[in-house]
């Protein structure tokens, strides 16, 4: 006869400090490093959400279906305030207003029924990587970071000491006069306590991108250049990063059947090579397919997985992944071994190719180009892709975005500190460094035609092969670059963009006014970078 499997006895994966650690004296339960089984079993048993078809956890994250970067602040104190670029991105918060909101958090975790302990740790290679503890009443959220960290060991528990503390409250509102805040909703990193609390907000993925954020200070401190990219590698032991902000084709193109992802989204280049941060992959799911992304898909049909803000058929409960209705701005996490073709020890040697992309909606950036070191950190500081007409309310023409490092809205320190680091990187390494258009062709958006998606990966894998250190060069007169004028499988009138429109004063016109707001966005680093890559951009 068969026997059921005892419950998890949440005391054998217990850490090696109980939550006096981080201050707290919890008079309810305590769930220490509940596996996902038991996770689910609780999110569901406690209605935080809904299982669908095939076994996927569902979540609504209502009001908030994304982040909320005007309520994420800094703590200011004297051991970071010299190195922070303070501003927009790098909101300040004192001391005193954050030691009041500790408290309050503290006070509110403590009185739940249950909390839920996750003991992770973000950074593949343990030569870096931060030993980060969540707690949380929300057991759905601790399978989500459970998805997205590196998950120890069992092992590795019972001596498992935290270095770095995450407090999630998402039910919890702070009070903007009291703590300081700009409203309810709070994100807020302490550098020097090690500490961040998260609250007012039950998106998920703030759990993430604070984390990184943390980790954009703490590795340049370490002589590691922090990343938004995705990576992966080739059967020759190749590593290739890609660097691009949504849309772009960030995880679309890394994830290529011949070549082993290391991650999708945030990694770290140092002395020793490139270590994903993350264990797992939080990729938009909406309009998902099985033709269309075959490997993502078929994660949204496996149990573990967690989706965010989907809407469910009510008879089925299958999802339905056209579905907007609540945002387009929905999500699966899921473990990266998920993925068939990973990497399982997440890191891969020093790049031999680094690909920036972007989506340019004017249509005038060649499909593909091959930078110079002082271009590569240019393009690289620019951080440019355009959004198209229609995207956002009022956007009639093409809109030219600029995100420094491919990611300024989580970035700590100057965006020229990152910059200097690739600098030094490509030059020991000899990286080639590599610029592509995934954007518009024949015309700006409205005119033209977006750039076929067969033909980017047969450019990508060209490069990735090395097929195109020998091939024929020509120089865009407006912007400078070395692009290929012969690609195998690629028509060579696509490689010159020039040459794909038909009206060519048209072209000349679009080509001048994208180069004057590079130009103009430019200005900022003007006095923080070299003459040399000053000079690098359009003429």
């Amino acid at each position: 006869m068969a026997t059921q499997t005892k419950p998890q006895d949440d005391m054998e994966f217990k850490g090696k400090v109980g939550l006096s650690a981080q201050g707290l004296a919890p008079k309810g339960d305590v769930r220490w490093n509940c596996v996902a089984p038991v996770l689910i079993q609780d999110a569901v048993q406690n209605k935080e959400g809904l299982l669908a078809d095939m076994g996927p956890f569902c979540a609504v994250t209502s009001p908030h279906t994304g982040r909320s970067p005007n309520d994420k602040f800094l703590v200011k104190d004297s051991s970071s305030e010299a190195d922070v670029d303070w501003g927009k991105v790098n909101q300040p918060i004192s001391e005193a207003h954050f030691e009041a909101l500790l408290a309050d958090v503290r006070a509110y975790l403590n009185d739940r029924e249950s909390l839920y302990v996750q003991d992770l740790y973000c950074g593949a290679d343990p030569k870096y990587r931060l030993s980060v503890r969540y707690v949380s009443p929300s057991a759905w959220h601790m399978s989500f970071v459970r998805n997205m960290f590196i998950r120890p060991e069992a092992t590795e528990l019972p001596t498992f000491d935290p270095n770095f503390t995450v407090l999630h409250a998402p039910e919890f509102e702070s009070d903007p006069a009291k703590h300081g805040t700009r409203s309810s909703t709070f994100i807020i990193l302490n550098l020097a306590k090690r500490m961040i609390l998260i609250g007012g907000t039950r998106y998920a993925g703030e759990l993430k991108k604070a984390m990184f954020t943390v980790m954009n200070y703490y590795m340049p401190k370490q002589g590691v250049l922090s990343m938004h990219c995705s990576a992966n590698i080739g059967p020759d032991g190749d590593t290739a990063l890609f660097f691009g902000l949504s849309g772009t084709g960030k995880t679309t193109l890394s994830a290529d059947p011949s070549r082993s992802l290391i991650g999708d989204d945030e990694h770290g280049w140092a002395p020793e090579g490139v270590f994903n941060y993350e264990g797992g992959c939080y990729a938009k799911c909406i309009n998902l397919s099985p033709e269309g992304e075959p490997d993502i898909y078929r994660t949204t049909q496996m149990f573990g997985t967690i989706l965010e803000n989907v809407v469910l058929d009510e008879l089925t409960r299958k999802v339905r992944f056209e579905d907007q209705s609540i945002t387009e701005n929905t999500r699966a996490s899921y473990p990266l071994h998920y993925i068939p073709n990973h990497v399982p020890s997440g890191r891969g040697g020093h790049p031999k190719n680094v690909v920036l992309l972007t989506a340019d909606a004017f249509g005038v950036l060649p499909p593909i180009a091959k930078l110079t070191r002082d271009q590569a950190l240019y393009y690289f500081l620019s951080g440019y892709t355009a959004k198209v007409a229609g995207t956002e309310r009022g956007v009639k023409e093409p809109q030219a975005t600029f995100s420094a490092c491919f990611g300024a809205v989580f970035l700590v320190w100057p965006a020229a500190k990152y910059a200097e680091m690739l600098g030094t990187l490509i030059d020991e390494h000899g990286s080639d460094v590599w610029l592509v258009n995934t954007g518009w062709t024949g015309g700006a958006y409205g005119h033209g035609s977006r750039m076929k998606l067969s033909y980017t990966r047969t450019m990508v894998r060209s490069l990735l092969h090395g097929d195109l250190h020998s091939a024929p060069l020509a120089t865009d007169p407006v912007f400078g670059l070395s692009f290929p004028t012969q690609v195998p499988g690629i028509p060579a009138e696509v490689l010159n963009p020039r040459n794909t429109w038909t009206d060519k004063s048209a072209y000349d016109a679009q080509a001048k006014k994208l180069a004057s707001m590079f130009r103009e966005n430019f200005a900022k680093f003007e006095n923080s970078v070299s003459e040399n890559v000053r000079t690098a951009g359009p003429r």
